[in-house]
């Protein structure tokens, strides 16, 4: 019979880690006497980090002694004690191979039962001193896995662990884990584990993701999903960079410019997904050096020719280059339309939200909604400063006329004694959330956002708010998106910069979101270490090539990956936690 051996609890402490400091719970130790297990944790146990630890379905952790001896053997080591693994439970039996979610245990007064498997993060390394750790685990196929509590009550070490009811999909810990990590995701066994009541939401959205990539795979869907939805699609359209041709400029408003890009020898370009963008390499000249940006896609879906809107900037170099020195006919080097913030197809009531040139991306849907003939309920809602300001006014009037099931509203903050209300605009002032609340939007609809990201916070919070489901929730970010830095206390926010010290004489790196290109140096290790050196925001939680959070568009060139990534990345992106460029690279970061 299973044995319950040790009970280890801790509350979150700051520690010091590579410069930084991480509010974590990772240090569990060994509690003697009864202890009162609840709905949430154990009395004196907590975690540090909320969004990717603890709650209900991952109340107490578990781990087993099998594993212990395995790793002492694996790694040399006779150092362990209990709690090394970070969990609640040290256990005799429950080995992972052979526990299945689902599968309902007692100990002592409580009833417990099994959720999913732990989720690896750089933390269990950092308590480890081991940062390989997170992805040994899984690739050893050893994660250990979480308690849901059914029943509150007292547990002690020593007690027997009796088993009470047997999961229904008789998946083990082991098969679960593999299903998402691992390369292999047969489609039988996702819809197995999807019949698995006691399978936590995190898990069972991610098993529905790979699902669904599995039914788009004619469609040449590619990459991981359940572990990056935004990465994990067709692949671009080219490799790197291609020339194509300024056929065309016209001004849309005082600030905003449009231009017309096509092949040099006039041939159709490959299609692109309404609400993509496109990446730009202008090439050092007199004004400056080499600069890449992305802008979004504003044209006719499927055009022969693609569109793409520029607004000026005061202190925008690229923006300026676009604006004073291109001429019909020049040369511009683009990466293939890239971006996972597109039209999705259905039924379901559409709202198009933007504020400013954040108009680019979702002229281009509603461009594709009027092309297709939608029925479907369709709102747009602008905001500008006034008519001068007003990007595609009558191209976008135009386009709505065209649709029976639409409802628009304009917002000037400042309107001109010449902008005419109820004609040029519906409303004054900001489009707000207060706005979004009064107009009585629907709530099944899907809500595609672009603008400041103070906008896209208060259209989101208020869409929610009246009843839209996050995930129907789409928001195109201007610039770099938002850094997710699990555990590491905030610290005061640095515009990217090159990294202190000697410049690096390596490949040239360009986070092409920031505006910035430097020279790798070997001493950063990856091109994680590297961004961070120059404060460009990053997304990360496991360091080694696990968890995929870190997955960034590769718009050019080449890397290799130091450690191996437990699966790899799709071509066209790059897990910048465990990688090094080989040549010259952009990322999209």
């Amino acid at each position: 019979m299973a044995r319950l051996v040790s009970v280890n609890a801790g509350l979150p402490q700051d520690v010091s880690w590579h410069g930084r400091t991480v509010h974590t719970g990772i240090w569990k130790r060994p509690v003697t006497g009864p202890r009162m297990v609840r709905r949430l944790n154990i009395d004196g146990d907590g975690q540090g980090d909320l969004a990717g630890h603890g709650g209900e379905m991952r109340a107490v952790m578990v781990y087993q002694l099998d594993s212990y001896r395995y790793w002492q053997r694996e790694l040399g080591r006779d150092d362990f004690v209990h709690g090394q693994f970070s969990e609640n439970f040290t256990v005799e039996g429950l080995a992972d191979d052979e526990v299945c979610i689902g599968d309902r245990y007692r100990i002592g007064d409580a009833v417990f039962e099994v959720t999913q498997p732990r989720v690896t993060c750089y933390r269990v390394g950092l308590r480890m001193a081991e940062p390989r750790m997170p992805a040994l685990l899984v690739s050893h196929k050893r994660p250990g896995f979480y308690f849901r509590v059914l029943t509150e009550g007292e547990v002690e070490a020593g007690q027997d662990i009796v088993k009470i009811a047997t999961g229904p999909g008789r998946m083990t810990v082991t098969e679960v884990d593999g299903l998402l990590y691992l390369s292999d995701h047969p489609r039988d066994r996702l819809e197995r584990a999807l019949r698995i009541d006691a399978l936590s939401p995190g898990w069972q959205g991610s098993f529905q993701a790979l699902l669904d990539q599995a039914g788009r795979g004619s469609e040449g869907a590619t990459g991981n999903a359940g572990l990056n939805a935004e990465d994990a699609g067709p692949g671009p359209a080219w490799a790197g960079f291609r020339p194509l041709t300024v056929a065309r400029i016209e001004e849309e408003s005082r600030s905003i410019v449009s231009l017309w890009l096509a092949a040099p020898d006039a041939a159709p370009l490959p299609a692109a997904a309404p609400g993509q963008y496109l990446t730009l390499r202008l090439e050092p000249d007199e004004d400056g050096p080499a600069l890449v940006r992305s802008y979004s896609l504003s044209g006719r879906p499927g055009a022969d020719q693609y569109r793409i809107s520029v607004k000026r900037e005061a202190h925008g170099a690229a923006s300026t280059r676009l604006h004073t020195r291109v001429r019909v006919g020049d040369s511009l080097q683009a990466a293939a339309p890239r971006g996972t913030f597109t039209l999705a197809s259905g039924p379901r009531p559409v709202i198009l939200a933007s504020a400013g040139v954040g108009a680019t991306p979702v002229l281009a849907m509603l461009r594709a909604l009027v092309d297709s003939r939608s029925s479907r309920q369709v709102w747009w809602l602008h905001g500008a400063r006034n008519g001068d300001d007003h990007v595609f006014a009558k191209e976008s009037r135009e386009l709505l006329k065209r649709l029976p099931h639409s409802h628009v509203r304009i917002c000037y903050s400042r309107p001109r004694a010449a902008d005419r209300h109820g004609i040029d605009y519906t409303d004054t002032g900001r489009l707000s959330a207060e706005l979004l609340t009064r107009i009585g939007l629907p709530t099944d609809a899907d809500a595609y956002l672009c603008g400041p990201i103070g906008f896209m916070t208060d259209l989101t919070d208020a869409l929610t708010r009246q009843g839209l489901r996050p995930e129907r929730v789409h928001r195109e970010i201007f610039g770099a998106g938002p850094a997710i830095t699990p555990g590491i206390a905030p610290t005061e926010a640095r515009p990217p910069h090159p990294p202190a010290g000697v410049a690096g004489t390596g490949p040239s790196v360009s986070f092409a979101r920031s505006g910035l290109t430097v020279c790798w140096k070997p001493e950063f290790g990856t091109l994680l270490e590297l961004a961070e050196a120059c404060d460009v925001p990053v997304r990360w939680s496991c360091r080694t090539g696990v968890c995929h959070t870190c997955e960034t568009g590769l718009l050019a060139g080449s890397v290799t990956y130091a450690p191996d990534p437990v699966e790899p990345p799709t071509d066209s992106t790059a897990l910048i936690c465990c990688s090094q460029p080989c040549q010259d690279v952009v990322l999209d970061l």
